[in-house]
Formats: structure tokens, C-alpha cells, sequence
């Protein structure tokens, strides 16, 4: 297990950042690795980002020295997305099965989890988000049967897509972590219409089932001041609560966004007008 640190930055600073910076404080690549597990914590609302790609021996964690409590559950929640092949977790000798698209909520307090693949010629791709917790909750498999989904844009947009709530207060609950997974519908490449802003909580995307020829053209920054990022398959954007996020891809992609903050209301949004941005 290794974690790397990331600091963010302000929307004042971003102005003067060149691509490699840019790229430095808000994207981070290389999470999914063949038999290894990797995290990175960011301090924009102290989120962590992880992947694990158990390809033989099982991969586990626990241990709380990288974020200096005794256990790395003593304070923080998680939710754990398999994007590839069958895979199981096992929190404290419980055992879950993990499907394509389901997603398990591990609850503050949990002492050690185990991340494995049923087949490691089809290894499971385990993505994570955890984020700081002040209660304690169950852990929780949902499947993607269970997930709430919503239909959102239209055809002629190039912007239709479902989206599928798992951790949200209306499938289940959470401390401040919320986290599903959006599909785009055949033709369609834009990931979120209209461009928006919440104050309240910031968002994490991890962008996958790309092609390895495409990429996803990410917009971030604020309204008057966008800047962009490109993404490949397995890539996470930090989205802070002040910047806008949208994004289209040269070909079919998913994403899994995860967020945190006071408000967990999915409508809490701000629109702006595609006309405004500069």
C-alpha cells in the first residue's frame, strides 16, 4: 500500500498554472496497477482516493499511520466500487461479493479489509473514496440492481445519460460520503449538462471503460476562468467545491463520482449557463 499527498489549490492560483501543474494538483493517474493497491490523499475536504487490482494474493488495509489515527477507520468512512471482474472484500471477517458496478459502504470503526478477485485473469478493479465520518453506520453492499438510477439530458444534446445512486441518503446512508456511477447512453459524450457549482461539497471522478486510444476532455475552474484536463481510462479528478466540472469523451466512457460535504441533497446545485463560460 503506498499514499501519496496532494494540496490542491485555490481558483486564484490556478491562473498562473501551466498543464503539468494543473495536471499535478487535481488529476491523479496511476491508481489502478496490476497486483498492487495504491491511495492518494487530497486535501481538498480531506477525501482519499484509491484503487486495488488484486491479481494474486489478496490486498489488504487497515492500518491507520498514513492518516494518524490508530486504524484508517477510527475516523473515516469508505465506499468501495468494483469496475471489473468478480471480486470480494471481507471487513473484519465478513465476506462480500462484488459484482461489476456494485459498490460496498465499509462504516467508521472497521479494523481491516481484505480486496481479492475471483479470477485473476479477470482480475477485479476495487475503486475507493473515503472521506472523514462522526458517526458510526453498518456496512452495506449495494448492488447495481439496488442503486437508484436517474435519466438525465437528451439524444439531441449529446448529453443523455443514467445516473445510479448507491451511497445517498435515499438507497443508503452515510456520515458525508455520497457515491455512484453514471453511464452515457450510445452517441452521447457529455457528462454533465448543464455545468455547475456546489458550494457545499466537493467531487471526485473517476473515469473508465475508455478505449486506451481515448480520452475525456475534462472542464474545470470557475465559470469565467475554465481550464482543462485529459483524462485516460482509471483517472481521477478532483473537482473542489468551487470550480465547475464537465466533460466529453472522443469515445463510450462510465465515471464513478463520490463527494463530500455538509450537504448531501443532489439537487443542491448551481447552473451556469453554457453561454457564460469562458
Amino acid at each position: 500500500m503506498s499514499m501519496r499527498v496532494i494540496y490542491g489549490a485555490s481558483p486564484a492560483d490556478i491562473a498562473g498554472f501551466d498543464t503539468k501543474r494543473l495536471r499535478a494538483e487535481f488529476l491523479v493517474e496511476g491508481l489502478f496497477r496490476p497486483g498492487d493497491m495504491d491511495f492518494a490523499y487530497t486535501h481538498i475536504d480531506r477525501m482519499i482516493v484509491g484503487a486495488a487490482m488484486p491479481t494474486g494474493a489478496p490486498l489488504t488495509f487497515g492500518d491507520g499511520a498514513e492518516v494518524g489515527t490508530p486504524l484508517f477507520f477510527t475516523a473515516r468512512e469508505m465506499g468501495i466500487a468494483n469496475l471489473g471482474g468478480p471480486g470480494r472484500a471481507t471487513v473484519d471477517g465478513a465476506a462480500f461479493a462484488l459484482g461489476n458496478r456494485d459498490i460496498l459502504y465499509v462504516g467508521r470503526g472497521a479494523r481491516e479489509v481484505t480486496l481479492e478477485s475471483a479470477d485473476a485473469a479477470r482480475p477485479a478493479r476495487f475503486y475507493m473514496n473515503s472521506v472523514p465520518a462522526g458517526r458510526d453506520i453498518p456496512h452495506r453492499l449495494i448492488s447495481r440492481e439496488e442503486a437508484k438510477p436517474v435519466d438525465l439530458g437528451e439524444t439531441a444534446r449529446s448529453n443523455q445519460r443514467r445516473l445510479r445512486m448507491y451511497i445517498h441518503p435515499e438507497v443508503a446512508p452515510s456520515c458525508l460520503l455520497l457515491m455512484g456511477i453514471t453511464d452515457l447512453a450510445p452517441g452521447s459524450v457529455w457528462n454533465t449538462m448543464p455545468p455547475h457549482l456546489h458550494e457545499r461539497r466537493m467531487e471526485a471522478y473517476c473515469y473508465f471503460d475508455l478505449a486506451p486510444e481515448d480520452r475525456v476532455i475534462h472542464l474545470m475552474g470557475r465559470p469565467d476562468e475554465t481550464r482543462s484536463l485529459i483524462a485516460a481510462g482509471g483517472d481521477v479528478v478532483l473537482s473542489p467545491a468551487w470550480s465547475i466540472h464537465m466533460g466529453a469523451g472522443t469515445g463510450p466512457y462510465a465515471f464513478v463520482w463520490g463527494m463530500t460535504g455538509e450537504n448531501q441533497a443532489y439537487t443542491d446545485v448551481n447552473p451556469v449557463a453554457v453561454a457564460d463560460l469562458k
